[in-house]
């Protein structure tokens, strides 16, 4: 087989660059350690600063370094491992669960949402907004969108929205019996709220997985939860099931 053209494109300065910078890290530094400004690292790896400056945001991306205001740029921990899914398929909101209710509103959902709820475009659906904190970090947030067909006795909750509504909503959604869920996992760009919420640069790579509750031969509900892809490793329990999905099918949010 002949060499494609590919092949014959050099590697570039700055990703060259970043593998050196990465046997540094694992050799030299400790996790929180701050690494030396961009002059010294520049001069030392004998590389333009535009150059070292490519590399360090690739580092950053891969979660391998922290810039923060102030300090610096830090040797960053390892990934959290964050659980999404066991075999004990739960409602979202039973005891136990790692979310943290926000607040809840009543609105259209996205179009791809609407589809898989199989409502109408203009029809309006109880949002709740939850967040998942990981030592004291900002690790997730989710959007669960819930029909009101799916929890149709909250006459007893009086406030529309706020936190005491969203518990509320969850409270009616588990009087359902729950038949299954599924998930679908894509990599994303955060919007700005949720790198606001995730204390993240707009852009920024993140996790974006998407869940499916079936309830009475239905989608009962659709949950949207975004992870920070620079400090999350997500993990699936013990099923090992993996589908991969070609065409151009866009994520939920």
């Amino acid at each position: 087989m002949g060499t494609t053209q590919l092949e014959t494109v050099p590697e570039p300065k700055y990703w060259h660059l970043k593998t050196v910078l990465t046997e540094a890290l694992d050799s030299e530094f400790t996790v929180g350690e701050i690494l030396p400004n961009e002059r010294d690292l520049a001069a030392r790896f004998g590389v333009a600063r535009a150059t070292l400056r490519q590399a360090l945001e690739q580092l950053e991306l891969e979660g391998r370094l922290q810039r923060r205001r102030g300090v610096g740029t830090t040797v960053a921990p390892p990934r959290v491992g964050v659980a999404v899914g066991s075999d004990d398929q739960d409602w979202p909101g039973v005891l136990g669960d790692a979310w943290q209710t926000v607040g809840s509103e009543s609105d259209v959902p996205p179009p791809a949402v609407a589809r898989m709820l199989e409502s109408g475009t203009d029809e309006t659906v109880h949002i709740v907004r939850r967040s998942r904190v990981s030592n004291g970090q900002p690790v997730a947030a989710e959007l669960l969108y819930i029909p009101g067909a799916s929890v149709p006795d909250l006459s007893g909750i009086e406030n529309p929205s706020g936190t005491a509504r969203a518990r509320g909503v969850l409270r009616e959604l588990q009087r359902l019996g729950l038949e299954g869920q599924d998930r679908a996992v894509e990599l994303g760009s955060a919007r700005a709220a949720d790198a606001k919420e995730l204390d993240r640069l707009p852009g920024s790579p993140v996790l974006v997985v998407t869940t499916r509750f079936f309830a009475g031969g239905r989608t009962a509900a659709v949950s949207v939860a975004t992870y920070r892809a620079d400090t999350c490793r997500l993990t699936f329990g013990d099923s090992g099931g993996v589908e991969i999905h070609h065409g151009p099918e866009r994520r939920a949010s």
